[in-house]
């Protein structure tokens, strides 16, 4: 038994480094990766006779093994939740209704998109005219500068119309279960008894520094020399300092292709497609019009515009069986219908709305886990809610579709998205929202209709994101 227990673990492990190295080759650092191993097994640093342990010294002293710990990392993280996941949970479960409802749903956001061409008289995609493209890559750092009349454009839909769709669902073979309540979030665990960042800054530190943020800046950057993708991510549980935040998150995220980064940049000058003004028009209604966010309006319009040209996010969503996978082809304006002049629009596959965002995890499951959480840990708001006739989830739809961007002050959404880096998932979200609605309880308890309810949740500019998640996390 135990021979074959062996045999199947070490089988498995064949499995998976063959599957590993086969995947790591179309990686992005691959070959620059592979060039470096070549140089060093022909230095003087790796000796024949002993082959295999030079070779492992000589990529731990160069920093090379550090840099292949990270691509797998890296890997492992991108293998996630739209891939294996869903793959296992198509086999395991009848998902025919939903994908039904995506379909449908990404059909009606396509017909959207091609009324609002037409009615504007404008293509979904051409060559950006001469001009526009010198002025927009005159004015790239400060996009918020570039001015084009926008007044016609609409969004293609509203969070409302969304939350309409989700609840119009329904599994047919759907039978609850009376113990299934449970709280399902208990995995994610925040240490007892240590310092988090976000909670009090001041607070004296274990060490010899004035503070906790002097503390966590130094361990930080012992963190960033070590370069560990791992490591990162765990440092990011007890919340990032300013001054380190985005080299950390770069670590953890393995954002560092610039000449990537570059080439879909050149696409947005080469290309204009109705999404630039969907985008454009998403952000000037929402950042530039609010005073804490207007400061990051410059990075929005360039991270997005680019971000609608990355095919690397449509990947997973086509090859994915639990999604719908529908996309639009679009030939350029003024060119002939050949494969050459047809573009996938938009490239990312990601057609944005009022409130854009993307959910790797998936909005109905975020939502399910916010019912289930509030109805097993606030029973008495959930009955309270019924009583007066509201669905919950309507009231915090805004905030899960958005990950709290435009709710939070923006230092608290950055600590939550520290949480949701370290952790790896989504799921703080939904919990966050039901520990809002647990911390104003009483207030909540004592009004009768959604505009009140709406009014005591309205205003959340004084709440503290890392000691909210500890309530929700420590409970006994």
């Amino acid at each position: 038994m135990a021979n074959s227990m062996e045999e199947s673990k070490k089988a498995f492990l064949i499995k998976s480094a063959e599957k590993l190295t086969e995947q790591i080759q179309s990686m992005a650092n691959y070959k620059s990766l592979y060039t470096e191993i070549q140089k060093l097994v022909a230095s003087t640093a790796v000796k024949r006779e002993d082959f295999k342990d030079t070779l492992l010294d000589a990529l731990k002293s160069n920093g090379l093994e550090t840099e292949i710990r990270n691509t797998v990392f890296h890997w492992a993280r991108s293998q996630g939740s739209l891939s294996s996941v869903s793959e296992q949970l198509t086999e395991e479960v009848d998902l025919t209704y939903l994908k039904k409802a995506q379909i449908q749903w990404e059909r009606r956001i396509q017909k959207s998109l091609n009324s609002t061409c037409n009615e504007l008289n404008v293509p979904l995609a051409r060559i950006r005219p001469n001009a526009d493209r010198e002025e927009l890559s005159e004015k790239w750092n400060e996009l918020s500068t570039y001015d084009i009349d926008l007044s016609q454009y609409r969004p293609l839909y509203a969070p409302k119309d969304f939350l309409d769709v989700l609840f119009s669902i329904r599994n047919p073979s759907f039978k609850k279960q009376p113990d299934e309540l449970n709280w399902e979030f208990s995995h994610i665990q925040i240490p007892k008894g240590m310092s988090l960042l976000g909670v009090n800054p001041e607070m004296p530190s274990s060490e010899n520094f004035a503070n906790l943020e002097e503390e966590r800046i130094y361990i930080g950057e012992k963190v960033l020399k070590s370069n560990h993708a791992p490591i990162a991510q765990e440092f990011l549980k007890r919340g990032a300092p300013r001054a380190l935040r985005g080299q950390l998150w770069s670590l953890v995220l393995g954002s560092t292709d610039l000449e990537y980064y570059e080439e879909l940049k050149n696409m947005v000058l080469q290309y204009d497609i109705v999404i630039d003004k969907l985008i454009i028009k998403d952000v000037q209604l929402t950042a530039r019009n609010d005073d804490q966010y207007f400061v990051f309006e410059d990075v929005l319009y360039k991270t997005m515009l680019c971000f609608s040209r990355d095919s690397e996010v449509l990947a997973p969503v086509t090859t994915d069986r639990s999604a719908g996978g529908q996309v639009i082809h679009a030939v350029l304006q003024g060119k002939p219908a050949t494969l050459e002049n047809t573009l996938v629009f938009p490239p990312s596959g990601v057609i944005p709305f009022h409130g854009f965002t993307i959910h790797e995890q998936g909005i109905v499951a975020l939502c399910l886990l916010f019912e289930r959480l509030l109805q097993c840990h606030e029973p008495l708001l959930w009955i309270h809610f019924r009583n007066i006739h509201i669905q919950p989830v309507k009231i915090v739809f805004k905030w899960i579709m958005r990950g709290f961007s435009g709710h939070l002050p923006p230092e608290q959404l950055l600590y939550l998205w520290d949480l949701i880096l370290g952790y790896d998932s989504l799921e703080i979200i939904p919990l966050l929202a039901v520990t809002i609605l647990s911390f104003r309880k009483e207030n909540l308890m004592q009004v009768n209709n959604q505009q009140c309810v709406e009014a005591v949740l309205a205003d959340l500019s004084s709440l503290k994101v890392v000691p909210l998640v500890q309530l929700a996390l420590l409970r006994e």
